[in-house]
């Protein structure tokens, strides 16, 4: 059945001179036609803001943002299917020489997604495994088990293979190492980022963020996959995709600058039992 969520940030950064910044915080092209109301950016104080689509299809901005404070939000509604992830357990993994072009770039090894590195590994522990959908879950289920969420262990620069050896990480690292993995058995892997409230899950005791997924090609389309949490889930919101963290960076700053405010809303909106106007509630 579908649904209705509401969600949006606010992010405050101080910068130290005027700085020049590529942000990425927009709802991805395919979900726009799911928006009830717009998902519109405020700069304040207000800069002007050049928008483009990059080779990612991604919505982008660039700003030069002045000396001192600067606060970006949004709030919108977005319509949502209230579907949780699609499950295809018979899809099938295509052959390199098949697979669609524009995929390839989903083979390779990137900043934080070393395949070099875990290639060894990955096919002595998942060489057996049947390929296609069985084997992405296979790759899925050993992160989901060996690797500690945590967001005292967050670190902006760890790639795939440190958090292989550390053990321990936060959703974008989960995704990294699952992304890796996936490349080194030849399943072509995204990155994602975006919106994920708690909707049909007992709700988490921490703070609302971003967060992080990925996708990989498998019986001729994309499907969605989450390491960390690693079960189906309602109501996620993509924003951006790429080869890994680098490409969908939510602020790419050219200069010094340090964040001091950080909000992030995930609400399902349900109508009130006593009137017509919708409420957000916190699911």
């Amino acid at each position: 059945m579908a649904i209705k969520i509401r969600a949006g940030y606010e992010l405050s950064y101080d910068c130290l001179q005027p700085t020049p910044m590529i942000l990425t915080l927009s709802v991805h092209p395919s979900r726009r036609r799911d928006l009830i109301t717009p998902d519109r950016m405020l700069v304040q104080p207000h800069v002007h803001a050049t928008e483009y689509c990059d080779g990612f299809g991604n919505i982008c901005h660039v700003i030069h943002a002045p000396a001192g404070q600067l606060t970006i939000s949004t709030d919108f509604i977005v319509r949502d299917r209230g579907d949780p992830d699609d499950v295809a357990s018979g899809a099938a993994q295509s052959s390199l020489e098949t697979l669609p072009v524009e995929t390839l770039v989903y083979l390779l090894g990137s900043r934080y997604c070393e395949t070099d590195r875990l290639s060894e590994f990955a096919w002595s522990t998942f060489g057996k495994v049947p390929k296609g959908w069985s084997l992405v879950q296979a790759i899925c289920d050993f992160v989901h088990e060996h690797i500690t969420f945590g967001y005292e262990h967050a670190n902006p620069t760890k790639t795939a293979f440190e958090v292989f050896t550390e053990g321990r990480g936060v959703c974008r690292d989960f995704a990294h190492l699952a992304i890796t993995f996936c490349r080194c058995m030849n399943v072509p892997a995204r990155y994602c980022t975006g919106y994920l409230g708690d909707i049909g899950v007992p709700p988490e005791d921490s703070p609302m963020d971003f967060s992080a997924w990925f996708e990989v090609y498998l019986g001729g389309r994309w499907y969605t996959f989450d390491a960390r949490h690693n079960t189906p889930r309602i109501g996620r919101i993509l924003i951006a995709r790429g080869r890994d963290a680098t490409d969908v960076a939510i602020v790419t700053s050219f200069g010094p600058c340090k964040l001091v405010g950080f909000k992030v809303v995930t609400d399902e909106v349900v109508p009130a039992e006593s009137c017509e106007s919708p409420v957000a509630v916190r699911s």
